[in-house]
């Protein structure tokens, strides 16, 4: 991997997609890159690399907070507990 966002193989094969993308847009972005194919990828690569950031972040929020419940539940117990009829 060459990319400096390293969530994809660079060197894999490239292939052909369509997109529907906004032609005021796109003649905006080919009047600053040659190669916009290139400049969507690197984009694409930081998305994914930005998305996969906040999914592991949520995921260890979301452990925090089951680690601290479960902490509260060894020393206190369900609150259900109390009014259990089983």
């Amino acid at each position: 991997m060459t990319s400096s966002y390293a969530t994809y193989d660079t060197n894999a094969p490239r292939r052909p997609i369509n997109l529907s993308l906004n032609s005021d847009l796109i003649a905006q972005v080919r009047s600053l890159t040659p190669n916009v194919s290139g400049t969507v990828e690197e984009l694409l690569a930081s998305y994914v690399q930005s998305a996969r950031s906040q999914r592991d972040e949520a995921a260890r929020q979301l452990n925090s907070v089951l680690d601290a419940v479960n902490a509260l539940h060894s020393v206190h117990g369900f609150l259900s507990d109390e009014f259990s009829t089983l």
